[in-house]
């Protein structure tokens, strides 16, 4: 009687480890997500130029009948641009609360995805806009030129001007080999700001060297920055 309860607890761990093996299985059969939403934060059609590191600035995609929390956070790189992979479905795409060189907005973007979707434009409001960029290095190892900032939200005020140079392509507030912050006096509508910042102690330390300009807005958690520009 012994020897057939043992069998018996044998044959029940048994059925057990193969359903577990089956149900596990069954779990890891599931189709990974295979269409994307990608596209750019824009400003009447001009892209933003934004920190790419650190996750700093991201989006919120959201689907048609679930949890508002449980959203899929949608990542935004150094040129703006942006692209998430999921399940087709009806989406709500929206800025994350706060977060951006923007006017805080609680604009929606209504996405029905079939398949892939691409260039989409997310539309801002930014605090300031760049209208001009021509710094350049120059034979004496000097870092000159000028940028035009323009105030897009009338209440907006201007806190500081930071040049940024990095030994990589990455170039924010906090990837740089070089910072230099300009407190700056504002303008109505247009501030013209002259760039002259001697770089001789880090021209012979790297290969490759890029420079960014930010402007930071009073309030804002992030600034808004030129292109990428290879200065050697």
């Amino acid at each position: 009687m012994r020897f057939y309860k043992i069998r018996i607890l044998v044959l029940s761990s048994l059925i057990g480890l193969f359903l577990n093996f089956f149900i596990g299985c069954g779990k890891d059969n599931y189709s990974a997500p295979e269409s994307v939403i990608s596209g750019q934060i824009t400003y009447k059609g001009s892209p933003l130029y934004l920190k790419g590191t650190d996750e700093a600035i991201q989006l919120q995609l959201y689907q048609e009948g679930y949890d508002l929390n449980d959203h899929i956070p949608v990542y935004v790189n150094q040129e703006g641009k942006f692209n998430v992979k999921t399940f087709d479905g009806q989406y709500k795409l929206i800025t994350r609360n706060n977060n951006g060189p923007w006017e805080n907005q609680t604009d929606t973007l209504e996405i029905d995805l079939k398949g892939s979707l691409s260039d989409i434009n997310y539309e801002v409001t930014p605090y300031f806009w760049i209208d001009k960029n021509d710094v350049e290095l120059d034979n004496s190892k000097h870092l000159t030129g000028s940028i035009e900032i323009q105030k897009v939200v009338e209440t907006a005020s201007l806190d500081y001007v930071m040049v940024l140079v990095s030994k990589t392509q990455f170039v924010d507030n906090q990837s740089n080999v070089y910072r230099e912050d300009m407190a700056v006096d504002e303008d109505d509508d247009i501030t013209h700001i002259d760039i002259s910042e001697d770089l001789s102690s880090i021209l012979e330390e790297h290969d490759n060297l890029y420079v960014r300009i930010g402007v930071q807005a009073k309030g804002a958690d992030q600034a808004l920055y030129t292109e990428v520009k290879k200065i050697k």
